[in-house]
């Protein structure tokens, strides 16, 4: 059979049926012309590029695909990391609003079985001996006679006569009362006749602090020690005077304030002098409002730097908190142990001056372990081991120092310490090398490969303690300071915090009674014409006469212990 008209030609094979049955496709031949041959071969020429293309497109788009899928798990990791983060500092500035202001681990922490209520009550116990009342002897004695008005016989009426002796109780009272001093100078009037002799002779006047001044000197002892050493704010301290029917204002405070602080200046240069002389220091930085305009300086953050040694407690204001503030404080210095925190301007100072030896406060790194263990509750188990690791420290190396006197005993406690020193050590590395330890705990310990050194000073020199807490301590006074009333309001007022919470704090390590000190300057200042005195020794405590030390120190001279006041 032939199909014509179409341009195809259809040959068929085999017989033909009545029923015209079509032959198999293989058994069909097709006749094509050049031009629709090309025209196909073309055509698939076209497909074969096209799937091609489609194949390499769908490649294409799963590589990006699981690109795109690696960047999403890299990124979900990241933001799971910083939710972590982010937690943690929640929790820990929840611990720091609402939980225990002490780093102290309470005995019930360490051993559970301590939370068992106790059958022996507290408090003193019957029958036990006391430590009776402390008598108040050296306090002054107003005698107060109670009488009975007619004593009489009730039955009779006869009355009763004197007996011999009192019964005498004693009770505590204390009066804080404003008044007014008046000063009375006596006249004289000659009674000779020599021509250069004055008609009339009068009393010199009283020494005032303050030329002209109203009020008298025991106000401005009041007024300093109640704002530098209790941190009472003026305001505050305005409306408890004016409870005393003593009124001041505040302008009246700032301006007196003002003429007083030239008064304990030269005290810098003395207690700079004697911090500079000692081998070794404590140093540490808390910020402090400046509410005044500094060249070069935007915003009122100054920084309260202080720096303890066993003779002095000195602070520095400075508008910076860079390492050039310890730098030109121990410039002078020929050299010693500076203890401190891991602060960068520290590091510097011992780059720069290097007779200096850092060593590393051991509380720092505790507190890593602890904010660690907040952070991350599920490290918490392996922060926590890591703080009982150091608090045996603290008690080896405190054991040691018992038997400082005793060379077989310090020798066997120094080997036990160093031991329990180089254990440490070597299971820092062995768990730094850990795959399997997680960022955060690898960090706490990295840092403390790094300031290893530092942290180790104490095992060759027992003098030295392991930790800050003695500048800490001293900043609190500036601290509480800074929450009462936010800082000072000028640079002079600013000066004047430094060199009294210098003098105050000094005060206090001698032990000596600051209000007795300071009315005793006073009054000499007040004597010298509202000026310093020439000679600051007898008001600087390492310098000071034994008997006047223990005055200062409310000792009576007759029960003075043997002072060293070289």
């Amino acid at each position: 059979m032939r199909r014509m008209g179409t341009g195809v030609d259809i040959i068929c094979g085999g017989s033909a049926t009545n029923n015209r049955q079509v032959a198999p496709f293989a058994e069909v031949l097709v006749t094509l012309t050049k031009e629709q041959e090309i025209k196909l071969r073309c055509e698939a020429s076209f497909w074969r590029s096209q799937h091609r293309q489609a194949l390499v497109r769908l490649a294409q788009s799963e590589a990006a695909h699981r690109a795109e899928m690696a960047q999403a798990v890299a990124r979900e990791a990241a933001l799971r990391s910083e939710l972590v983060q982010a937690q943690g500092q929640i929790r820990d500035l929840q611990n720091r609003l609402f939980g225990r202001k002490s780093e102290r681990s309470s005995g019930a922490e360490k051993h559970p079985a301590a939370e068992q209520k106790s059958s022996r009550p507290r408090g003193h116990r019957p029958g036990a001996a006391g430590h009776g009342r402390h008598l108040e002897s050296h306090l002054p004695t107003q005698v107060e006679v109670i009488e009975i008005d007619g004593p009489h016989c009730p039955d009779c009426g006869l009355g009763y006569v004197d007996f011999p002796g009192t019964e005498d109780s004693e009770v505590i009272e204390i009066e804080v009362k404003a008044y007014r001093r008046k000063i009375c100078r006596r006249r004289y009037r000659r009674t000779c006749q020599c021509a250069g002799a004055r008609g009339i002779l009068t009393a010199p006047p009283a020494a005032r602090l303050i030329a002209r001044g109203k009020y008298g000197l025991s106000i401005w002892v009041h007024l300093l020690l109640s704002k530098f050493l209790y941190g009472q704010p003026t305001h505050r301290l305005l409306r408890d005077l004016s409870d005393h029917e003593l009124t001041l204002s505040a302008g009246t405070v700032a301006g007196g304030l003002h003429a007083l602080a030239p008064l304990f200046e030269p005290f810098e240069e003395a207690l700079l002098g004697r911090l500079r002389s000692e081998k070794q220091w404590h140093a540490d930085e808390t910020r402090w409002r400046v509410f005044a305009e500094t060249e070069g300086k935007v915003g009122h953050r100054w920084y309260f730097w202080v720096f303890h040694c066993p003779s002095v407690i000195h602070f520095v204001l400075d508008p910076s908190r860079s390492a050039s503030v310890p730098i030109r404080e121990l410039s002078g210095c020929g050299g010693g142990i500076i203890i401190c925190d891991r602060y960068a301007g520290y590091k510097k100072l011992a780059r720069v001056l290097d007779h200096f030896v850092l060593a590393f406060c051991w509380a720092h790194q505790r507190r890593d372990f602890l904010e660690l263990a907040n952070a991350h509750p599920e490290l918490a188990d392996w922060a926590l081991a890591w703080v009982e690791q150091i608090g045996e420290l603290y008690h080896l190396n405190g054991w040691r120092l018992e038997v400082r006197n005793d060379p077989a005993q310090w020798a066997e406690r120094d080997r036990v310490l160093r031991q329990a020193i180089v254990l440490m050590a070597r299971q820092r590395e062995r768990e730094l090398a850990n795959p399997a330890l997680k960022m955060p705990a690898s960090k706490v310990l990295r840092s403390m490969h790094k300031h290893w050194s530092g942290l180790t000073v104490f095992v060759d020199r027992p003098e030295v303690p392991m930790d800050n807490n003695a500048a800490e301590r001293a900043q609190r006074t500036p601290v509480v300071a800074r929450k009462n009333f936010y800082g000072s309001g000028s640079h002079w007022s600013g000066a004047l915090a430094a060199t009294m919470f210098s003098l105050l704090l000094t005060l206090r390590l001698w032990e000596i009674n600051p209000r007795t000190w300071l009315t005793a300057y006073l009054e000499a200042c007040a004597a010298n014409g509202n000026q310093p005195p020439a000679d600051l020794s007898a008001f600087l405590p390492w310098a000071m006469a034994t008997d006047r030390l223990a005055r200062m120190r409310g000792i009576p001279v007759a029960q003075t212990p043997s002072i060293d006041s070289s």
